[in-house]
């Protein structure tokens, strides 16, 4: 799957708020749009500034809507899909993976991980009760 495989070249890019350059720096949004630039070109639209914040108070599901804007309805057991996760019960949806590992029995996800970088990790239990919503890339991707 050649979201997966783009998504594995990023792995080791150091974490960095805001940013989206391969090998440089990125966060969890960044390898979604950095992604997105090398299956389907320029990004749709410019990034807003953002929290790093996954326990705002605010209510704004603003990751989620422009998710949905942009990519179409996915599952979370998808290869290449891009799943969206609520870190805390009453907070909003902040944090992105693509789903990646292929065997069953240990299925993984690639992220940004704060302080360290974009890692490939185990999708386990815990990452799974947070999943609020799954997508994949538009077709022609």
């Amino acid at each position: 799957m050649r979201v997966v495989t783009l998504a594995r070249e990023w792995i080791g890019t150091p974490y960095r708020h805001q940013a989206s350059l391969k090998g440089v720096g990125a966060d969890c949004l960044g390898l979604i749009r950095g992604v997105w630039r090398e299956l389907l070109g320029a990004e749709p639209e410019e990034t807003p500034a953002y929290s790093r914040d996954w326990c705002e108070v605010s209510r704004d599901e603003a990751l989620w809507r422009a998710a949905a804007t942009w990519l179409a309805p996915g599952s979370s057991e998808r290869l290449g899909n891009v799943l969206l996760f609520r870190m805390a019960p009453d907070a909003p949806a902040k944090h992105l993976a693509i789903r990646a590992g292929e065997s069953p029995d240990a299925p993984t996800i690639i992220h940004a991980y704060s302080g360290r970088a974009v890692i490939e990790s185990p999708f386990t239990g815990g990452w799974r009760r947070r999943v609020v919503a799954a997508f994949r890339y538009p077709e022609g991707s």
